[in-house]
Formats: structure tokens, sequence, C-alpha cells
């Protein structure tokens, strides 16, 4: 259920694993099951908070961060259609977010979704999180310009040429551009 981030796992190895837990942010599991409410994808909404637990990921994990359903997958298709509490529940979090309290807050509240029954990747998802915990921006967080210097420093791709024009720049982005940058013509 977690965020995949591909070959970031360089970027985030270095990351010693904290002797403490991590932090349980109360304040964010109570917005977030205020804009739940209503939500009736949430099936788990009603039990969700005194279900879970907060440990670290593995720092050569490649996400930041992930959620387990303890009961399996098939029990948990039965809970969730007679929506039922869904027992416990494993929120694992990358040590690296202890860099960036922004983006361990929005990592949180995407996985916390995730536990709360909205298990899907979709435009609610997306939505519901960034009214609880805004992402931040690359320019606000080192970590994340550190990961995606990891992922473009990997790629295949290093710069982009345009067919029409001839012009080439360096790849900056993750994203490949969908317009030249000189002559505004579809790459």
């Amino acid at each position: 259920m977690g965020d995949a981030q591909g070959s970031d796992s360089v970027a985030l190895a270095d990351t010693p694993i904290p002797s403490h837990e991590p932090h349980l942010p109360v304040e964010l599991i109570h917005s977030a099951l205020h804009v739940l409410s209503g939500v009736t994808d949430a099936v788990f909404r009603p039990w969700i908070s005194d279900r879970i637990t907060l440990v670290w990921l593995e720092n050569e994990s490649k996400r930041l961060g992930m959620t387990r359903f303890e009961e399996g997958p098939n029990e948990l298709t039965r809970r969730r259609r007679l929506r039922i509490d869904p027992g416990e529940v494993t929120i694992g979090l990358h040590p690296a977010l202890l860099e960036d309290e922004r983006l361990y807050n929005h990592t949180f509240v995407h996985e916390f979704l995730h536990a709360a029954g909205l298990t899907a990747h979709s435009a609610q998802h997306d939505a519901l999180t960034q009214s609880v915990a805004p992402s931040p921006s690359m320019k606000d967080s080192t970590l994340l310009q550190r990961i995606r210097d990891s992922v473009l420093g990997d790629a295949r791709v290093q710069e982009w040429k345009c067919k029409s024009c001839g012009y080439e720049w360096k790849r900056t982005t993750v994203r490949r551009p969908t317009r030249c940058h000189k002559c505004a013509r579809p790459l």
C-alpha cells in the first residue's frame, strides 16, 4: 500500500535506524478521522486509531511508507465487506523522514488513510492526504531533492533533445517534459 520511490534506496540507505519508536502524530489522526467522516470507502474508520502500530522501515527500503494489515488478504476482504474491525495494522515509516517534518506528516497521513480503508491510490486519497498534511514542495524539502537527484543519477536518459529544433538540455526532473523548452513543440 505504500509509496514506492524507485531507485531512491541509494539516497536513503545511509540513514541510521533510530533507537526510539516513530512518534504518533495524534493531532493528525484526529484531523484525518474528521475528513474521513462520510467517506464510504473508509470502512475501518471507527477502529483504526486503536489498531495501528508505528514502526521504522529498514533503511534499505525503497519506499517512504507502507501499510500492512496483519490479518492477511482473504480475511481483510471479508472484514472490509462486512465493515468490521480490521484487526492489527502496522504502518512503517522510513527513518529518513525525520529530516523533514512536513514529509513525515504527509507520509504518515497517506498511510493512515490506507489503514482506514482507502487502500487504493486515487484522486480522492490524494486530495484527502493533501487536505490534512500537505506535501512539501521540492524546493522546500532537502529529502525530496536528495531522492530526485538519486533517481536522476540512475536514469538512463540524462538529457532531452527536441526532434523539431535540435535543442538539448540537461535532465532536471523525473518526469519527461511534454514540450521543448525552446520551440515549445510537443516532444
